[in-house]
């Protein structure tokens, strides 16, 4: 697996180094030394699909609050997504800032999004499915959220007719 950093510290995109032959290919998606190595969150306590039907759907920006923050290894296996994270760590140099990228079948990236942070995705096709590795399981009562297009974060997301969840819809202005 190749690791690149985003502009935010301890969040990278995860590529894979598939090893080709006239069959296909093999590629190596999860391994706990090499997160480990990387000083990443090798923790596994849950994993989860989301299946979404329509291009333009948009779920987020999601968190747990502390003690259940969460890391989360985010792949696109079916379809593709423009993918969001926010640093909410106030102890961090680029608080408030979020960084996007294309998460899709075809370019089989995931993105490791550490404890301390929004996310969220807006559906590039129908039929998008992605699959989320995660540190700890979910708890109902320390999930928050963030509103998909609250100023604070400014975040650039694509022109699209937009299927969101009233929960998503109502989560008030972020107040740093």
């Amino acid at each position: 697996m190749k690791f690149t950093p985003t502009e935010l510290p301890g969040a990278f995109v995860v590529d894979l180094e598939p090893i080709s032959d006239d069959r296909g290919f093999f590629a190596r998606s999860w391994c706990r030394e090499e997160f480990r190595a990387r000083g990443l969150s090798a923790e596994l306590s849950q994993c989860s699909i989301s299946f979404n039907r329509a291009k333009g759907t948009l779920r987020g920006m999601h968190y747990q609050l502390a003690p259940y923050g969460e890391a989360k290894l985010v792949r696109c296996t079916m379809g593709a997504v423009h993918d969001v994270i926010i640093d909410l760590r106030p102890d961090s140099p680029t608080y408030l800032r979020s960084v996007a990228v294309e998460l899709s079948s075809h370019n089989r990236r995931a993105l490791f999004i550490p404890e301390g942070f929004a996310h969220g995705f807006q559906t590039l096709a129908d039929d998008t499915e992605v699959f989320y590795q995660m540190s700890q399981s979910y708890v109902p009562d320390a999930a928050r959220g963030a509103r998909w297009n609250d100023p604070t974060f400014a975040i650039q997301w694509p022109e699209a007719e937009r299927t969101i969840s009233g929960r998503d819809q109502q989560w008030p202005d972020f107040v740093p």
